[in-house]
């Protein structure tokens, strides 16, 4: 390869050799139709005709032939697979058992390739900083390449360089997804109930975010920050002199392979302890740090002589932010108390729905999980079984979850296969209960309540539609374990009615909300720390009597 065929730093220029688009298009097209994909193209217009009638397997053709396909077409398209390998929300499980076969086949890259990329990137730096370089990598991927190297001071650091022309090849089938999405959400029926064009922008920025190292290299120094002092855990140095966007270097972690059980039993290593270790650092990131690991395969841990974990690989990551942690935690308050009602108010909260829900029968489904579950031990229970199953239901009822929920369902996944490597009878919902227990009842505070009404009013305006579904929905993230207040929609809709004829009805919404607030903080006032209490007491108080005073001046007005 000549030097044209390493972009920039800034992703300027084009290598040399890269096909124009359309003849990648006619390449994948041509690939569909031999997998038998004849569906999908009609679909696209890219010939013959789809009939009325058309479903979602038909239109993918069978699974085997959909995972040959994906393989075929390259980088971009496997990384597609894997995604929705994870996706139980979108994919029946036939799908997702032939998916989680494919992998980042590899073709080897040139000593000569992976000289001149450093030489590019790093240009003089390369050669003041670096003691030596190992050109044969040590682990190859269809996006880059890892590679041994000494520093000059003597520190033995792993360089990942990215594969010349990678960036350019993933950028052009990125195009086309998106551009092919647009159409299939126009021409192919059963797009709308999984929101194509979302999922395909959704994984082109994932991906986009996986081939900038220096991104990765900044999630690095969070986790590491976010875990300093913990001598539990060790996160790589990111050296930042021999780093840019297509080369990183990292301090190198040596260690045990989390699934090498020989070599861990000879070192002593308690593997019990070792796998609730595991599962408490998960639980840290998911519950304390809302900032998490999304691929946690074994590959991406090393253990110390001590037990330390090492932990690696930081290009795929997962974020809560607070208003997607309280609806999880309006979940969690629905399982424990076990209200399919509750339950699926909160789902629907979580998962966006591109039509109308029955929620009538979503309802039923949950009721039937939760009987499931009932009366078992939370240390029986298979999580990753359990989260399958209610993906399932929202996949049923074609709610298209948040990409860092899903993608937390599959590490949380990845991370029980783990443990149960490690111990066969670890129970990884024991682990993670208490981790759960404190976070929900954090939320539950009247503080972080307090905080939750200063900002409601906004909520409530970006999702005015149904003031009965938003006073469910409230009801929702403040019920307390004494708290049961019911509101039924003929009780309800008059308001509404009014609100919408005085062009109100925001206001409405907003005032009703601030009154049930505060009604479940009076209510619950018995339980908390009295000085806690009367901190916030007088907002309560005041949203109370704002209400109660603008619905009793409603009352008092004629009718129009």
């Amino acid at each position: 390869p000549g030097p044209s065929d390493v972009r920039s730093p800034q992703g300027a220029g084009h290598c040399i050799g890269m096909r124009p688009r359309h003849e990648r298009e006619r390449e994948i097209v041509e690939v569909l139709a031999r997998h038998g994909m004849t569906g999908l193209l009609a679909a696209l217009g890219r010939g013959g005709r789809l009939s009325r009638g058309h479903d979602r397997d038909v239109a993918l053709a069978a699974p085997r032939e959909l995972r040959l396909a994906l393989e075929e077409l390259g980088p971009t398209f496997v990384k597609f697979g894997q995604l929705l390998s994870s996706r139980a929300d979108l994919l029946g499980s036939e799908y997702r058992t032939e998916l989680a076969r494919l992998q980042d086949a590899a073709s080897p890259v040139s000593p000569g390739a992976v000289e001149q990329t450093i030489e590019h990137e790093l240009g003089e730096r390369s050669r003041r900083e670096f003691a030596s370089i190992e050109l044969e990598p040590l682990a190859a991927a269809s996006i880059g390449t890892a590679h041994a190297a000494v520093l000059r001071d003597g520190t033995e650091v792993v360089v990942k360089v990215r594969r010349p022309g990678a960036v350019d090849q993933v950028e052009q089938d990125l195009e086309i997804l998106q551009h092919w999405a647009l159409r299939l959400s126009r021409h192919w029926g059963p797009a709308a109930g999984i929101d194509v064009v979302g999922l395909a922008d959704e994984f082109a920025h994932g991906l986009r975010s996986e081939l900038d190292y220096q991104s990765e290299a900044r999630n690095a120094e969070r986790f590491a920050g976010n875990f300093a002092g913990d001598p539990e855990v060790q996160i790589p140095r990111v050296f930042w002199e021999t780093t840019s966007s297509q080369v990183i270097t990292l301090e190198r972690i040596g260690g045990m392979k989390v699934t090498d059980a020989v070599a861990l039993d000879a070192a002593g290593v308690d593997r019990h302890e070792l796998a609730d270790r595991a599962v408490r650092i998960t639980a840290k990131m998911v519950f304390e740090h809302g900032f998490f690991h999304g691929d946690p395969h074994p590959g991406n841990f090393f253990i110390g002589p001590e037990g330390r974990i090492g932990i690696i690989d930081f290009g795929l990551v997962g974020e809560l932010d607070e208003r997607l942690r309280e609806r999880l935690t309006s979940l969690l308050i629905a399982i424990v108390r076990g209200s399919p009602t509750r339950f699926a108010g909160a789902l629907l909260a979580l998962g966006a729905a591109p039509g109308r829900v029955d929620r009538a029968g979503l309802e039923a489904d949950l009721r039937g999980l939760l009987a499931r579950y009932d009366g078992v031990p939370v240390g029986e229970v298979q999580l990753g079984t359990a989260i399958a199953q209610l993906l399932e239901i929202a996949r049923r009822h074609r709610l298209r979850l948040p990409r860092d929920l899903a993608l937390l369902a599959k590490a949380i996944a990845m991370d029980e296969g783990m443990a149960a490597e490690l111990d066969p009878g670890f129970r990884i919902g024991e682990a993670l209960a208490p981790y759960a227990q404190r976070h929900l009842a954090a939320q539950l505070a009247p503080g972080a309540l307090a905080r939750r009404l200063e900002t409601f009013g906004v909520d409530v305006a970006e999702l005015a539609v149904d003031l009965p579904g938003q006073v469910h929905q409230l009801l929702d993230v403040l019920g307390t374990g004494s708290l049961e207040l019911h509101l039924r929609t003929d009780e309800v809709e008059p308001l509404v009615a009014r609100a919408e004829r005085l062009g109100n009805r925001i206001a409405a919404s907003v005032l009703v909300a601030a009154a049930v607030n505060g009604v479940a903080e009076l209510i619950a006032a018995d339980r908390v720390d009295p000085r806690e209490w009367r901190a916030a007491r007088r907002g309560r108080l005041a949203a109370v009597g704002a209400a109660g005073a603008w619905l009793a001046w409603r009352r008092g007005r004629p009718a129009r």
